[in-house]
């Protein structure tokens, strides 16, 4: 029996260590600091870090080994919410992140290559204690149907222009900048995030907030 139990805790740790192994060190390190992969709260959320990739805004990849969604353990939970609230409303649609956790390290990267050009004004300046991203407490994300397909929202994520703004969608409509389904789907987007805590960015339909800023600072953590 004594045997059996040793046998047990050698292949325990052995599964342990093997599972920490294949996190990244940027997934190890947020995992370290309390962060939570938003898809082992509800595997039902889809991810796809668009930073991960060269094609967004500023053309380079910025997370070398980042490919899972991480979040504040607050903002995680209620990122959960919203997507049993969307299921309950729509069961062929689910959640898809395109961004999440960000370490102030590549916010940094991603400031140097906006600086300068017009982009920068979509852009927390590092120097002037980042974003909420930089908090683990802002999500970038989209609508998608249930094979990951995502839906019409006007305009793609990161697009840098009025047509991503959403206190003027009705104009929007009017002008056929966007159609009248992608406005219902920005709708339902935010429906389910303040259904959840978050609250929208005016400029931006894809991101959300748990908090303010001035709570970010006074109550939680830079990712350094």
């Amino acid at each position: 029996m004594k045997k059996i139990l040793v046998w047990l805790m050698l292949v325990t740790t052995g599964m342990t260590a093997q599972t920490t192994h294949r996190l990244s060190p940027t997934a190890w390190s947020l995992e370290k600091r309390g962060y939570v992969n938003v898809q082992k709260l509800d595997p039902s959320i889809q991810v796809s870090l668009m930073y991960a990739r060269p094609d967004n805004f500023t053309g380079i990849v910025l997370y070398d080994d980042l490919r899972e969604a991480y979040l504040h353990p607050h903002a995680a939970h209620a990122l959960v919410k919203a997507q049993k609230r969307l299921q309950q409303l729509r069961p062929d649609l689910c959640l898809k992140v395109y961004d999440a956790a960000r370490p102030m390290a590549i916010q940094q990267k991603m400031w140097n290559q906006v600086k300068g050009t017009p982009k920068y004004f979509y852009v927390s300046n590092p120097a002037h204690g980042g974003g909420l991203h930089n908090y683990g407490l802002a999500v970038d994300l989209t609508l998608c149907t249930l094979k990951g397909d995502t839906l019409d929202m006007g305009t793609k994520i990161d697009y840098m222009g009025a047509a991503a703004h959403i206190d003027k969608e009705s104009q929007l409509v009017a002008s056929r900048r966007i159609s009248k389904q992608a406005q219902r789907h920005r709708e339902l987007l935010r429906k389910v995030m303040r259904y959840a805590g978050f609250k929208p960015l005016r400029t931006e339909w894809w991101h959300f907030n748990y908090c303010s800023r001035a709570q970010a600072k006074k109550s939680y953590r830079v990712i350094r």
